[in-house]
């Protein structure tokens, strides 16, 4: 392990340094390779996992090893880690500091880095002063409504109830983990054709997506109509967003030094991301619309402003208080979205080429949970939800 200080419910603790015996970690599951569904089995498999809790007697991870071949792969690898020891950016990009590309097994993974936009060399002029002054009113307003909205939904701004929303204690059902894989291609054309990001368009993806979902919940009451949403209700996502600067891939002796770059833990902000459930006659207006909302939350420090807050009240109350909020944020949304940029090429973990990367989360007081994983050219689309 890794030596990091903190204090919790005023005790300092630290990582300590300690053996790990491999055997206890990495489990082969002896399993009848001449079943007649292999899929069915490891979507059971893992269900089951999620009602397991993870052995606290021992370092919080383990790899579970299928040697079942599914439509996808030739065997499947379950990497089971407990959120305390990183964020959903720490721990994927400590998988890929541990592959290699398939072409070439000495080198590092690549990954896509987010380009800047290209700003106006002539900053001079009364239309720049104008221009700039405008952005940080905006920056200044949006953050200060959002940071309302969040306190708001942390003390009495609930969902709406339908039949997406989890009930209390939700975080305790067992849940299914499901992926689809698509085009990263077909995505990229929507992207460029539109003019707008591959977040944009899986945003627009998925409001659709629910839009047409709670039509057909709703429609089995009253199959007479076509249109059956209600009126007016409120649908939002929780969106964890990794404040660390960009800065790739790298050797995870170098993640662990103190002085790295590449901030280890949990270094993560919130935003609450509404989606407007409506049907619409053009589906591409499902995207049009959440690049609107996106846009105006990227011209916001609601972020920064929620990991900075959350920092304060674990020194100040304590983790108890602090996970006691975390809750109440997800609970009172009624999802939580996720999108990681993964490798353009193919690689291999210690000489085993990976077919799909497929991550998730559970624990949380959500029913339904939805990850985007990009993958060379591919996408996949992973659920964890309640039944």
């Amino acid at each position: 392990m890794f030596d990091v200080d903190r204090v919790i419910n005023g005790v300092k603790r630290k990582w300590i340094k300690t053996e790990v015996d491999l055997d206890n970690h990495v489990i082969v599951q002896q399993v009848d390779t001449q079943m007649e569904s292999p899929s069915q089995f490891i979507d059971d498999y893992i269900s089951n996992l999620t009602t397991i809790p993870v052995d606290s007697s021992k370092p919080l991870w383990e790899l579970r090893i299928l040697n079942l071949k599914t439509p996808e792969a030739e065997a499947v690898a379950i990497l089971r880690i407990h959120h305390s020891i990183g964020d959903g950016m720490s721990l994927i990009s400590s998988l890929f500091a541990c592959c290699r590309k398939s072409s070439d097994p000495g080198a590092l993974p690549t990954i896509p880095m987010q380009k800047q936009t290209d700003r106006p060399r002539n900053r001079r002029g009364v239309l720049w002063l104008l221009l700039s002054v405008w952005s940080v009113l905006r920056l200044i307003l949006n953050t200060l409504v959002d940071i309302s909205l969040f306190m708001a939904t942390i003390l009495f701004m609930k969902d709406t109830k339908t039949p997406l929303k989890g009930l209390s204690g939700v975080e305790h059902n067992p849940k299914r983990i499901v992926h689809q894989t698509v085009s990263l291609d077909d995505i990229k054309l929507v992207k460029n054709a539109m003019a707008v990001t591959v977040n944009d368009v899986i945003l627009g993806v998925m409001q659709a997506g629910l839009s047409r979902y709670l039509n057909r919940k709703y429609g089995e009451v009253d199959k007479s109509k076509s249109n059956n949403l209600p009126g007016h209700f409120r649908l939002r996502a929780t969106v964890l967003v990794n404040i660390r600067q960009a800065i790739g891939i790298q050797a995870i002796a170098d993640i662990m030094k103190k002085k790295s770059k590449a901030k280890w833990g949990n270094k993560l902000g919130f935003i609450c991301f509404p989606f407007t459930i409506a049907l619409r006659l053009d589906p591409l207006d499902y995207i049009r619309q959440a690049k609107t909302i996106a846009d105006r939350k990227k011209l916001s420090l609601l972020a920064l402003c929620t990991y900075l807050i959350n920092n304060c009240v674990v020194k100040l109350f304590g983790s108890k208080v602090s996970s006691c909020l975390a809750y109440r944020i997800f609970f009172n949304t009624t999802m939580s979205i996720s999108n990681v940029v993964g490798p353009v090429e193919e690689i291999s973990f210690f000489g085993h080429p990976i077919a799909f990367i497929a991550p998730t989360v559970y624990g949380h007081p959500q029913a339904l949970t939805v990850h985007f994983q990009s993958y060379i050219n591919k996408m996949s689309i992973v659920v964890t939800v309640d039944p």
